[in-house]
């Protein structure tokens, strides 16, 4: 892999979000329960993990957009709850508060991040798909750097040149894309 590219311009990350929160819901609706305790390419996690930390984060764009800042602590799941279900319900409200365009900056503890970036970064953190790969691989450098990656992120991981752009993402993301 030889890296992603130039980031485009801010402005144009929020219009990434729409696109990955489809794909999302699109490959949740095929979630059973016999699939949740089934691993996923991130060393040590199964679907139902996965599950709740996606969630999580639709937990803190929608408290970013709705209020103007993202608590460090995530509202809980009920852990009896159906994951797949909660996340369907969490992206519907996500949806629902989506922003009128405005540009504000949003409070994260004691950092301060453009309502933009925040989308930028959901949008990075649902989906790794496709030509939405591609985009999201020209700014997964400002979001991901190449430094200072540990515990959340492995370093990147050789893959061919020819790799489609999700299994690029997915390297450079510290995960196996095999």
């Amino acid at each position: 892999m030889t890296g992603p590219g130039p980031a485009p311009v801010l402005a144009a990350w929020p219009g990434l979000l729409e696109p990955a929160l489809g794909y999302a819901l699109a490959v949740v609706q095929a979630i059973t329960p016999e699939v949740l305790p089934r691993p996923t390419p991130c060393q040590g996690w199964d679907v139902r993990m996965l599950l709740r930390h996606a969630s999580e984060s639709l937990v803190a764009l929608h408290e970013g957009i709705d209020a103007g800042r993202v608590g460090l602590r995530p509202a809980p799941d009920d852990p009896a709850g159906d994951p797949a279900q909660i996340f369907r319900d969490r992206a519907g409200r996500l949806l629902a508060a989506w922003p009128d365009g405005r540009e504000e900056i949003i409070a994260i503890a004691d950092r301060q991040l453009t309502l933009g970036a925040l989308i930028g970064v959901g949008a990075l953190e649902l989906a790794v798909h496709g030509t939405l790969a591609t985009c999201l691989l020209d700014i997964s450098p400002l979001l991901v750097p190449r430094t200072g990656r540990h515990p959340l992120f492995g370093p990147p991981v050789t893959v061919p040149p020819q790799a489609i752009p999700s299994d690029q993402l997915v390297a450079y993301l510290g995960r196996d894309p095999g």
